[in-house]
């Protein structure tokens, strides 16, 4: 991975960071009608708990892919579907997605590309609207959202996906199956937020350690497919947020391309706009 810092600025957004984090979520629906267990390979036969545990060790270890998300949410009769597409070096824990919010009732664009930089404890946005100037960025404290960012975002974070599945637990083995023309292994079960957090590694830890605070239910069912050699392909989570009302949220994360060069340009302290974020 290349990384570029310009302006190391990494310290808290203020009391604007959940809300301007949360607006991208809702937004889109008001605007459309630690390792695995020694000699666990992750084949049938061996533990399935401990492989689904294990399954960020591995993409670390593994060090960088191509990603795809889709996050799809439902609440009183409307569903939409926030897609992105993107980069994440595991090793170095950083990323970058561009999410894209869904056409208007009539299909036209509504909002330009959002672009994403995903790093240690903070999310940083561009094109994000509400009165941000087009060439600025918006920073937002991941560690102070009440989820972590595994939904306002509009993408969950590949990485706190991942690590998600340290928690996994009742995790039953289905069988095997293709995901994007790859044979896979397909694994069902619950996570525990409170018991992921415990066990995350530094650079996600706080964030999942708010999410754990912040969602009514620990337990997230989630499906989950690895490829022969243990890297996590697909991760579909399904979460129950309440803002306002109920928010039912499935997020789907593919990975691909593994080994693929990941570059995430911080921008510099003057880009980062510190005015006032529309409602």
């Amino acid at each position: 991975m290349v990384v570029h810092r310009h302006g190391r600025r990494l310290g808290s957004a203020g009391e604007t960071a959940f809300a301007v984090g949360l607006a991208l979520t809702l937004a889109a629906l008001s605007g459309c009608g630690g390792e695995a267990a020694a000699g666990d390979d992750g084949r049938p036969g061996g533990d399935p708990v401990a492989t689904i545990r294990g399954a960020a060790d591995v993409l670390a270890r593994t060090g960088s892919a191509r990603a795809r998300t889709a996050m799809e949410m439902a609440t009183g009769g409307t569903r939409v579907t926030i897609r992105g597409e993107g980069g994440v070096d595991f090793k170095n824990r950083m990323g970058q997605l561009l999410v894209m919010l869904p056409d208007d009732a009539k299909g036209k664009a509504e909002h330009r590309p959002i672009t994403e930089l995903l790093v240690p404890g903070a999310l940083y946005m561009k094109n994000r609207g509400a009165g941000v100037p087009d060439d600025k960025w918006v920073r937002v404290d991941t560690t102070a959202l009440a989820d972590g960012n595994l939904v306002t975002g509009g993408a969950t974070d590949p990485m706190a996906a991942a690590e998600l599945l340290r928690g996994a637990q009742e995790v039953t083995y289905v069988g095997e199956t293709e995901v994007a023309g790859t044979k896979v292994r397909h694994y069902r079960g619950t996570t525990d937020i409170v018991r992921a957090a415990a066990d995350a590694s530094p650079a996600v830890k706080a964030a999942l350690e708010a999410a754990a605070k912040g969602f009514s239910k620990d337990a997230v069912p989630f499906d989950a497919y690895l490829d022969a050699e243990g890297r996590l392909r697909k991760v579909r989570h399904r979460f129950t947020y309440v803002n306002n009302g109920v928010i039912d949220v499935s997020s789907t994360t593919l990975l691909y391309g593994f080994g693929t060069p990941v570059t995430v340009v911080l921008p510099a302290e003057g880009d980062i706009y510190a005015g006032k974020i529309a409602d």
